[in-house]
């Protein structure tokens, strides 16, 4: 192999590596979006549940 064609392979996983790093981040913001709006969803439900401690507390079930 040539050093032209080494260089040549050195850029390709130089490019590959921060290809995967950004699509990682990418991966990371999401999943820190979507944590923080399951979060929230818990904080609004533990609200409810104080402001209604019955709702929800008794289901009917019929065989």
């Amino acid at each position: 192999m040539d050093i032209a064609g080494v260089s040549m392979e050195m850029a390709n996983v130089s490019l590959q590596t921060k290809v995967g790093t950004a699509v990682l981040s990418k991966a990371m913001d999401t999943n820190e979006a979507l944590g923080n709006g399951l979060v929230q969803m818990i904080d609004a439900a533990a609200m409810e549940q104080s402001v209604n401690p019955n709702v929800g507390g008794n289901f009917d079930l019929r065989v």
